[in-house]
């Protein structure tokens, strides 16, 4: 399971066959079934996870109410950053939304990794760069649109996500109630 997070690992750095070994020898996989966690409020990050096949939904819950910050698809790489680096308990939750196969890896085999090919530091930085810009993208969506503005985004840039992901959890993810979304999607289908 490996093959796709190498090949997306190759377009950011090209690494020899004996480095794309050494990063084989430290991951290992693993299987959610819908609904299962991945991580929850209060655990400790300390993997970073490939999503190979199924999707994921991060959330934090404000006051009972869950408020959806981010899905993952295949192909993504998600970990908790302040937690995986800290070591302090994260405050997401990290929920199969459909059965999930995973490929991950410990922050203690990246950091030794790091030390034995100096690559990996490079592929970290800009994945990392690559997540912070993605992170404030969506705040400054969130900040700077209207609800309809951000719905119409997100139709352009995810429309699978239409097909895979619950009603109620677009409209969190957009920051608004399940029937501002129907308002929203009604508008848009009489235009």
């Amino acid at each position: 399971m490996t093959d796709r997070l190498l090949q997306q690992l190759n377009t950011i750095a090209s690494l020899t066959e004996t480095e794309e070994q050494a990063f084989v020898a430290i991951t290992t996989t693993r299987r959610l079934r819908k609904k299962e966690w991945l991580m929850r409020q209060g655990d400790i990050c300390r993997m970073v996870t490939f999503i190979y096949s199924g999707s994921l939904r991060l959330f934090h819950t404000v006051d009972g109410e869950e408020k959806t910050i981010q899905f993952f698809f295949e192909n993504a790489l998600y970990t908790d950053y302040l937690s995986f680096l800290t070591g302090q308990p994260t405050l997401e939750n990290v929920q199969a939304l459909e059965d999930c196969a995973l490929v991950q890896f410990s922050r203690t085999d990246l950091e030794q990794l790091y030390q034995q090919h100096p690559v990996f530091e490079r592929i970290g930085r800009i994945s990392a760069e690559r997540a912070f810009l993605s992170l404030s993208a969506r705040n400054t969506l969130l900040t700077n649109q209207s609800p309809e503005v951000r719905y119409q985004q997100l139709i352009r840039a995810r429309p699978d996500l239409f097909q895979r992901v619950p009603q109620y959890h677009i409209a969190s993810f957009l920051g608004i109630k399940p029937e501002s979304l129907s308002r929203i999607r009604k508008r848009m289908a009489t235009r």
